[in-house]
């Protein structure tokens, strides 16, 4: 079940409840995916330029037709 609380006093009325012992309160767990990619991003201090992705997969395009051509 997905709750979307759009109200603030509607969180602090679940925290109540769940201190009373009437509901239990768990955090959905982090997709692995969206983890690892925010892991990714928090190493780098920004994106690569367009020109430079153009250039590796243009790098990368020659190393493999260069390989089927022999």
């Amino acid at each position: 079940m997905r709750i979307d609380i759009l109200n603030p006093k509607a969180t602090r009325l679940l925290k109540d409840l769940a201190a009373l012992n009437l509901i239990a309160i768990q955090d959905t767990p982090q997709n692995s995916f969206a983890g690892a990619l925010k892991k990714f991003r928090s190493k780098f201090k920004s994106a690569p330029s367009m020109k430079e992705i153009t250039a590796e997969v243009e790098l990368v395009r020659s190393k493999r037709y260069a390989k089927s051509e022999k």
